[in-house]
């Protein structure tokens, strides 16, 4: 629900903490291991496991952990990040086009339909971009217009700015 975080341990051994308004469908087999996120974000441990793959299914993009930590966010069908933490994950999209793209701990991707931006980042903002794990929102000169967006992820009863010559004012928490 809307302000709660949730961590759900798999049949697998792996562990799913699933942030704000966040919906996953999971299938463990014997041949293998798929979520789908369905909307909002989760944080994936995956259990090691050679014979079953762990996919993750977000939009039109797969996420395949290959023994590892990470998290994934789905803004929109065409539009996730991924975090890694620990190890490293393959991104494919479902249309096929192109090779998988591999992510190893200390980076983040942004998955468009046809793009995939990835970053190097230091651990421990890769950290602050998971905070919301232990109940906080960090912001470095963030515009007010996206932390209102975030803010409002977490609580049923939104901000509003009323004046939209505030929406750029930094914000740093």
């Amino acid at each position: 629900r809307v302000g709660e975080t949730s961590a759900v341990a798999l049949a697998d051994g792996s562990v799913v903490t699933l942030n704000t308004a966040s919906k996953i469908q999971v299938a463990v087999t014997q041949s293998g291991r798929s979520v789908t996120l369905q909307e909002g974000e989760a944080y994936f441990e995956v259990a090691k496991d050679a014979k079953r793959p762990f996919t993750v299914a977000a939009g039109s993009k797969h996420i395949t952990a290959l023994g590892t930590a990470f998290s994934v966010r789905k803004l929109a069908d065409d539009d996730v990040r991924v975090v890694v933490t620990e190890g490293t994950v393959a991104v494919t999209s479902s249309h096929g086009v192109e090779s998988p793209t591999v992510l190893t701990a200390g980076t983040s991707a942004h998955a468009l339909k046809t793009a995939l931006t990835v970053q190097e980042r230091a651990l421990s903002e890769l950290q602050e971009q998971l905070s919301w794990r232990t109940g906080f929102i960090v912001l470095h000169h963030t515009p007010l217009s996206e932390a209102v967006a975030e803010f409002n992820r977490y609580n049923p009863r939104p901000i509003v700015i009323e004046d939209a010559s505030l929406t750029t004012i930094p914000v740093s928490g």
